[in-house]
């Protein structure tokens, strides 16, 4: 019995040290695979963050300023690179962020050309799309406020240096006082005048007051606006025809038994709501019924290219998008999502996709866009999380990319759209060309099964599914993998990403 039990902890060892070194191995590079580095940073790029220039005007060059450098950090610029953290090995329930350089995706002389294509083209777009109500209009101190009229934008949740804020009032007065309200978002101030009084700084209402005209101007080129949250209606659930209002769209390549168990479990909660589906399988199946539309593309046309299709087709004011190895159960309720759209302006809401493990994942992500040097293309941060609750809507939150089982109104992703290049695999993609214009939410409470993917060590592949897993996983060197790192450098002007 003493023997045995040696055996046993000598057999545990073993396993756990073969399984550390199968880790190690599967987490060191390939040899000739272009990777990014841990810490990249912009060539020729600044080493540190810009920050704006607080230089006052000649008139208040003898103002002294104590400035808040927690404020002004606020208002970083061209701080944009990108790090992975989490080290070499890729543990159980570590919190990783992973850093992907796309510009590696091009050879050196390649890159230099490609680089001022691309600006050449994004100068471009801007001098298509720009307009006369896109410049910065200071409107003249006829109030006495001076104040910016058009041309100040700020991205969701980020800060900016309020340009063109002065009084121009009469002299020898006791005090002077400007009031600040905002409805979206706070004001602050990047640095203090002494001689000035500040009330609410930090908040959505701020008093600007002192007894000098000067002292005042200078605290006034100092202030920050920081948007904080969306606008958001709400009210009551009300029952809804799901037939009418929504379709539900996929794309199917060689997997028609799972397509086929799809299609059974809608019907058994939604028996007359339309199904479209796009299949750019080698040899279709005919997949026929009542309410099913079944559109045939070239041989492994693509992804998004399906997406496309399928969305060109729905009649509907909603388009519910689906993989083709979803199973619908009692808890998929469509209603939940329809009513969040009703009654609110977001344009897209995802659900919940529950493994067979019992495990469930909304896959709320977080989209920002750093901006980089000149010339040198942005930062793209990828982060789990979400903004804020979607007050009146328990379980639901508002946040910038959901997992890939979603409602959305269909007029708003026909004008995002589906880019065709993306042919293998995409998914943040998507939500990235809608970043700024996609109002995102996620309900976790709505949930839809996922078909298992376990297969049994005695039962051996067919052709279809060989077939499926080489367009499906391509690996690291794929053309596909080169050209979608190609596609986000040239077409997002994105010089690298973070993921977590």
């Amino acid at each position: 019995m003493r023997l045995g039990r040696r055996t046993l902890c000598a057999l545990v060892l073993l396993l756990a040290c073969t399984s550390l070194g199968l880790l190690y191995v599967s987490t060191r590079d390939t040899t000739g695979l272009r990777t990014p580095p841990s810490l990249w940073a912009p060539p020729q790029g600044p080493s540190r963050p810009q920050l704006p220039d607080l230089a006052p005007e000649p008139r208040y060059a003898h103002i002294p300023v104590r400035f808040k450098e927690q404020v002004v950090r606020l208002l970083a610029q061209n701080n944009c690179s990108c790090e992975s953290s989490g080290g070499l090995l890729s543990l159980p329930f570590q919190r990783q962020v992973r850093a992907t350089d796309f510009t590696k995706a091009f050879d050196p002389k390649e890159l230099k050309a490609a680089s001022a294509t691309r600006e050449q083209e994004f100068q471009s777009f801007l001098s298509r799309s720009l307009s006369s109500a896109d410049q910065l209009l200071i409107a003249p101190a006829n109030c006495p406020l001076q104040y910016p009229l058009q041309g100040v934008e700020v991205q969701p949740l980020k800060s900016i240096l309020v340009p063109g804020l002065s009084l121009q009032a009469a002299s020898g007065q006791e005090l002077y006082q400007v009031n600040l309200t905002a409805s979206l978002g706070t004001w602050d101030v990047a640095g203090e005048v002494a001689g000035v009084t500040l009330t609410g700084d930090g908040q959505p209402d701020l008093t600007i007051s002192s007894p000098g005209l000067d002292l005042l101007n200078r605290q006034l080129q100092l202030v920050i606006y920081s948007s904080r949250s969306y606008e958001i209606n709400t009210a009551d659930t009300e029952q809804y025809n799901i037939s009418a209002l929504v379709t539900i769209a996929t794309k199917t390549f060689l997997r028609y038994d799972r397509l086929r168990t799809l299609i059974t479990s809608i019907r058994r909660f939604y028996p007359t709501v339309t199904i479209v589906i796009a299949d750019d399988s080698e040899k279709p199946e005919r997949v026929r019924g009542p309410h099913i539309e079944h559109y045939l593309m070239p041989f492994g046309k693509g992804w998004f290219a399906g997406r496309n299709l399928a969305v060109s087709q729905v009649t509907t004011k909603y388009v519910l998008w689906v993989d083709d190895d979803f199973v619908f159960t009692a808890r998929t309720r469509l209603e939940k999502l329809v009513d969040v759209l009703e009654r609110t302006s977001l344009d897209l809401v995802g659900g919940a996709v529950r493994e067979i493990s019992g495990y469930a994942t909304t896959y709320r992500q977080l989209l920002s866009v750093e901006p980089g040097a000149p010339g040198q293309g942005n930062c793209l941060r990828q982060r789990r999380g979400f903004h804020q609750e979607l007050l009146g809507f328990r379980d639901c939150v508002v946040t910038d990319g959901v997992v890939n089982f979603f409602l959305a109104r269909t007029d708003k992703v026909r004008e995002v759209g589906f880019d065709p290049r993306y042919s293998r695999v995409a998914h943040l993609e998507f939500f990235l060309d809608g970043l700024g214009s996609l109002r995102v939410g996620s309900c976790s409470d709505v949930i839809v099964d996922h078909a298992s993917k376990v297969k049994l060590p005695w039962v051996s592949r067919d052709a279809s599914a060989e077939t499926y897993a080489r367009f499906r996983y391509p690996d690291s060197l794929d053309a596909s993998q080169v050209a979608r790192h190609r596609l986000l450098f040239f077409k997002n002007r994105l010089q690298c990403m973070t993921a977590e």
